[in-house]
Formats: C-alpha cells, structure tokens, sequence
C-alpha cells in the first residue's frame, strides 16, 4: 500500500465482549494447559490467504478519545521492566483522535515521580486474535529518548511469563537510530537476554516524515513482517515445543511511545526534542482463510 493518504473504509462498530467478533478471534474460553506440551511436527507452509475486508479495524473516523469498545490502556510509571522514564496515562492529553488520525504523544510533564507522560493503548479483551493479517499505518517520531512501539503480546500467558508466552513486534524504533526500522519476534528459546532474538531491521528514509505500512501476517507456520507491503523478515515455526513457537494462543494489539529504557535511553534522553508524537492513520485485521 502506498505512504500517500488512503480512502478509509467503512468504520467497523463491534461489540466490546471480543468473543463476538467471528473467526480470527480467540474462544472466550481458556483453559490451563501444561507449558511442556509439545508440537509433533510444524505444519506445512500453506501460503495462507487473508479475507479482503477487516474484521476488526479502527480507522480514526471521529474525533476525540480513542474508542473505548476497541482500546483499553495500560497505566503507571514503574517502569515496565526496562527502566523506562515515561508514565502512561489515559488521558487524552496523550492520546487523542482527529483529522482522521490517532496521535500518542510523549511529553516532559512531571507525572507521579516521572519525568515524561506518554500513552500505552491496548486491545487486550477488546480485540484478541489467533492469527491473521495486522496492519498499521504511521508516522513515526524522532529524537533521542523516544522508542515507540507496535506491537503485540499474549492474552493469557498460558505458556509463563514473558518470554515464555511471547512476544510479536511489528514495529519497533529507537530515536538515537533514526530511520532504522525493528521486526522482531521474542520466545523463551530466542530473545535478546540470551542472545538468540530474531529480527530484521530496515532503514526507512522518511520513517518520521511520512506515513509507512506495517504488517506481521501470522499464521500456524510462520510469522512475516513487511514494510510497505514488502516482506523483510519471517520467523518459522521449527515444530518444536512451546519455547520456540508460543504463537498458537490469541494476542492482542499494543500502541505506545516509551521514553528511556534499556535501548530507548541507550544513548541517553533529549529532552529538548519533546513532545514527540507518533501517528496512526489506522489499524486493520484482516481474519486468515480456513483451508
């Protein structure tokens, strides 16, 4: 899909129980299963089609908070288990819908202890997903500190906590690498603490000057990130057990800047260069074709 301006398409109204939502969407119903279960074998690489038209999307139609029957927030400064500056609010000081657009911003506001304020938007229990086509088209922001993030975890951790359950990044960039564009997976058996993450980066010229296409296509045999519909990473299912390939429980979609952290603060903070926005022209699912 090109960087220009789309024509939206017609805006999806949706239930806020996600186990309305047909096919693509998880089962409601969870059960415990034993994270020592095994996959006999991967399956074989099917070349997955995709439905033509989303069946859960937000195209940033109206003007205002984001919907609260398709988002949901994470909320607090602790952290998050990379050391990182910001507190993510609710609030529409950092996160607000108009012209057509999402923007999150990440400002220099003392909030709680915290430095910066920012915005973590989820669709945890609002949009849950076991497979499909994610798309996210956005306009990234710059300066040294930011580390914004598309992204997308599990729902129920039914394999253990991060990085057992997984992790599946779209989009991940750190202001101190301008234009240098992550898609990343995380499992227990390959992630960075160890040594052993998967991922492909890509340098995107005008990554924070204009609108970019980010899509993961995740099916039974592989994950595939593209950037403006061109593939640049895939990650196959080794038909292992849970710690290579986790992705067969439902995932939900997140939207966030940090500020700091591990790698975002890398190189340290400018807090000249704030608020710093990342915008989103829309987020789109497209349901995987039974076979």
């Amino acid at each position: 899909m090109p960087a220009t301006k789309v024509n939206k398409i017609q805006r999806f109204g949706l239930s806020k129980a996600s186990c309305m939502l047909p096919l693509l969407l998880a089962s409601c119903a969870t059960g415990s299963q034993d994270s020592s279960a095994s996959t006999a074998q991967a399956p074989p690489d099917e070349n997955r089609a995709f439905a033509a038209t989303p069946v859960w999307a937000d195209e940033f139609d109206y003007t205002g908070a984001p919907d609260t029957a398709r988002w949901g927030y994470d909320i607090g400064g602790s952290g998050w288990g990379n050391n990182e500056l910001q507190y993510y609010t609710n609030s529409t000081h950092n996160a607000h819908v108009a012209d057509g657009r999402l923007t999150i911003t990440a400002r220099q506001e003392d909030k709680e202890g915290n430095a910066y304020t920012s915005a973590r938007m989820v669709t945890k229990n609002k949009g849950d997903f076991l497979y499909g086509r994610f798309e996210v088209r956005a306009r990234l922001p710059t300066g040294k500190g930011t580390w914004p993030a598309i992204w997308m975890l599990p729902t129920d951790s039914e394999y253990g906590g991060w990085p057992k359950s997984g992790e599946i990044d779209i989009m991940e960039h750190v202001g101190h690498d301008q234009n240098r564009v992550h898609v990343t997976v995380h499992t227990e058996a390959y992630n960075h603490s160890i040594g052993t993450q998967q991922g492909k980066s890509k340098i995107i010229p005008t990554a924070s000057a204009e609108f970019h296409l980010y899509r993961v296509d995740w099916t039974p045999t592989a994950v595939r990130g593209y950037i403006d519909d061109e593939q640049m990473f895939e990650f196959v299912n080794e038909g292992k057990d849970y710690s290579s390939w986790p992705f067969d429980k439902r995932f939900h979609l997140l939207l966030n800047i940090a500020v700091g952290g591990n790698w975002g603060g890398a190189e340290g903070v400018d807090p000249t260069v704030f608020p710093q926005a990342m915008e989103v022209d829309y987020v789109r699912v497209y349901e995987m074709v039974p076979q």
